[in-house]
């Protein structure tokens, strides 16, 4: 079977569980507000104000695209849908009908958001395995293009693993940092984030969230198995479980340790962010607790490596909640062994 029919057959396999998703408010809308649809661009420092190229209609403030992975109604989506200025989310299905939806679960850290809707018997996307990837494979976005052009394909290939980026909300203008995506040169437009990034077999292996302005074809995806990991978290725990430790860091990486002399080339150097009133280690919290200072090195904890592959937040995720974690940490070029129990965000 050549190229075309493949893509072709996963696309009409993956597109009935492909869903639109809307948002509305109640508040008049305001000069300067966030678009009128969801998207997070790379946070290049770049002027772009895309909102005054939109027009209002209704209560309409934003819109962003989704999969159902569960019959009962389970929808997945991205986090930075969520704003204070919505007041509704409502789904649409790729039949026309249409429900309310209530937020299940969050995941930030990974730009993941699970919603419900009232409903049964629907058609899901099967979950592939991000961890398979190959550089140069076939991926397919599907999604709502600009918040308007419902079904929206592009295709594309998948043109690199494990990006680190920090992409910006179109509605919040909030920063967050988003590790271990996959980069494709599908076109990703805001509005289809949070659809379906697919292979030739109609399996998802990621969900669409970022793009890159002023670049041509750089797109990012969620790795799937993200995902899938939060499932794994809300059928066990009933939620999404946040180990907390309570400290701000960046990896260190060859670079880093270069431009500022560092000892070491890997690990998480604990710092403030350069903003007023932000600190290093959050004030009794298990960092506190344990005697981590700014400008320690995590070097390590439950004796895995801390790199930019394997970063702190990840080993943290797989460690329970209220039991001890052990640290090794480097202070004025000597190594220390600090012990805390670790907390859970609220």
């Amino acid at each position: 079977m050549n190229l075309d029919l493949l893509v072709i057959k996963a696309i009409k396999k993956a597109l009935p569980a492909v869903v639109s998703i809307v948002g509305n408010k109640e508040l008049s809308r305001k000069k300067g507000e966030g678009s009128q649809f969801w998207g997070f661009f790379e946070d290049k420092k770049t002027p772009f104000d895309i909102s005054s190229q939109m027009k209002r209609t209704g209560k309409k403030i934003s819109s962003g695209s989704g999969f159902v992975i569960d019959p009962s109604g389970l929808i997945a989506t991205n986090s930075h849908l969520i704003s204070p200025l919505v007041s509704e989310y409502r789904v649409i299905l790729n039949s026309g009908a249409e429900f309310p939806a209530k937020i299940l679960a969050t995941d930030f850290l990974n730009d993941l958001v699970f919603l419900k809707i009232e409903s049964s018997g629907l058609p899901i996307l099967e979950l592939g395995d991000s961890s398979r990837l190959e550089l140069g494979q076939t991926a397919i976005a599907i999604g709502t293009a600009l918040g308007e052009f419902q079904n929206s394909v592009s295709v594309g290939v998948v043109s690199g693993l494990s990006r680190f980026i920090s992409a910006k909300s179109m509605i919040s203008g909030k920063v967050s940092k988003l590790r271990g995506l996959i980069q494709t040169d599908a076109a990703i437009n805001p509005g289809n984030s949070g659809g379906p990034l697919i292979d030739l077999r109609g399996r998802a292996i990621g969900i669409n969230t970022a793009l890159v302005f002023g670049a041509e074809n750089i797109g990012f995806a969620i790795p799937v198995n993200h995902l899938k990991e939060d499932l794994q978290e809300i059928t066990k725990y009933g939620r999404i479980r946040r180990p907390f430790l309570g400290v701000r860091y960046i990896l260190i990486n060859r670079e880093l340790q270069k431009r500022n002399n560092l000892a070491v080339d890997y690990g998480a150097l604990v710092v403030s962010e350069d903003m007023p009133g932000d600190k290093a280690i959050i004030l009794g919290s298990p960092a506190d607790k344990a005697g981590i200072l700014e400008f320690d090195v995590i070097l390590e904890c439950q004796k895995q490596k801390i790199t930019a592959q394997n970063p702190l937040e990840d080993i943290l995720r797989k460690q329970e909640t209220n039991k001890e974690i052990v640290l090794k940490v480097l202070r004025n070029k000597k190594e220390l062994i600090l012990k805390t129990v670790l907390g859970e965000k609220d």
